[in-house]
């Protein structure tokens, strides 16, 4: 009798997505210090930085989802494994030439605009790529695998990617950056596509309305992990506390195991209640992090948040894949992306300039009492449900 090869195929296509998110890891830490140390360049200027790669993202989304439903994971996801490529290779030119800090800080940009939609196209496509090899009743197992190799990446990357910068500078950074996915791509070469679904396709809108609870969110889930992964490192360095890198490797480190000890559970129990425990998880860890005295218990505020944003996306996305028919589910995980990115985006300059005139520590308290709203809107969608109203 012959073994499923998919799951095996699944490891493949999360080990090239751990490697080649390094792109978008590494910088993620760095890049405010870097920029924060530049003349006249503040926090709100490096949030921007941060935060503009999620808005090209989120402007991206429809067309990676239709992309992906229309033609295939398979070339969506290796396209935006390309762009990962082009995006670090464009910020490394902010290290390579001479040049005033205006002019670094607009090649940037424009770098972290082409991550951003490299980052729609390769997290879409893989999303497409693995329930298509691994089908439809096992798609939150595919989205656990997803999210595991992307925060994994978060934790090797947090640390590294401000080591790199320390010895090399940007140069470094971002040559790491543009060679990691290139390995990626190395690694899927082999993995074969999947079929494609025909079928009518509604308006984009219309599918962002049938997700919108599940949608609302997990933006707001993501509002933490954003306020983390920008302000955590500066929020050490500006205390005086050690191990300013290794908050990032807390966050994901509980992220990544929480997807395997619990990356079976919303196709057993349902996503709702998954997703409602574990906003409350992260909720815990926010407000841990915003009244901290001391490093030791600002990194256990970091393991709770990466422990409960660590199932909300793939349980709530197991409810948005039950929602829509097969030929949309590429659109309806894209759509739902952009709502967790509209987060991310925003949240990047909003805390800056919070950050600017309130201290770091008002930027996890903004997280906490957002992941607080998503338990009150889960808290609603459970009641629909028991009670059998229309939403």
């Amino acid at each position: 009798m012959k073994s499923d090869p998919a799951p095996q195929l699944l490891v493949r296509l999360a080990t090239a997505l751990f490697l080649s998110y390094m792109a978008v890891a590494l910088p993620l830490a760095a890049l405010p210090v870097a920029i924060v140390h530049w003349p006249g360049y503040g926090n709100g200027l490096a949030g921007l930085a941060v935060g503009i790669a999620f808005f090209s993202t989120i402007l991206s989304r429809n067309h990676a989802g239709a992309y992906a439903d229309m033609k295939g994971g398979r070339p969506c996801m290796r396209a935006g494994l390309a762009l990962y490529v082009m995006a670090s290779m464009t910020c490394l030119m902010a290290g390579l030439v001479p040049l005033p800090p205006a002019a670094r800080y607009g090649i940037l940009i424009v770098g972290r605009l082409l991550l951003g939609v490299g980052e729609s196209l390769t997290i879409v496509g893989m999303l497409g790529w693995g329930i298509g090899l691994m089908g439809h009743e096992r798609a939150g197992r595919v989205l656990a695998w997803t999210g595991g190799a992307m925060y994994g990446a978060f934790a090797a990357g947090g640390p590294v990617g401000l080591l790199l910068y320390e010895y090399g500078g940007i140069t470094a950074l971002m040559a790491v950056s543009a060679l990691l996915p290139l390995l990626g791509l190395a690694l899927v070469q082999g993995v074969p596509a999947t079929p494609t679904h025909a079928g009518g396709r509604p308006p984009f809108w219309r599918i962002l309305g049938t997700i919108r609870w599940q949608g609302m969110a997990v933006a707001l889930q993501g509002v933490g992990f954003a306020a983390l992964g920008a302000f955590l490192p500066l929020r050490f360095i500006h205390a005086h506390w050690p191990y300013a890198g290794l908050g990032l490797t807390c966050f994901g480190v509980a992220f990544v195991a929480g997807r395997i000890i619990c990356g079976h559970l919303p196709d057993r129990i349902g996503g709702l209640k998954v997703a409602m425990f574990s906003l409350m998880i992260e909720a815990a860890g926010q407000y841990l992090i915003w009244c901290a005295p001391g490093p030791l218990p600002a990194l256990a505020g970091a393991v709770l948040t990466g422990a409960g944003c660590s199932m909300v996306y793939p349980a709530l996305g197991v409810e948005v894949v039950r929602l829509v028919p097969p030929h949309m589910r590429g659109t309806a995980l894209g759509g739902f992306a952009a709502f967790q990115d509209l987060a991310y985006g925003a949240t990047g300059p909003l805390a800056g300039l919070l950050a600017d005139r309130f201290g770091y520590d008002i930027v996890f308290l903004l997280g906490g009492l957002c992941a607080t709203g998503g338990v009150a809107i889960i808290l609603a969608r459970l009641t629909t449900h028991c009670t059998g109203t229309t939403p």
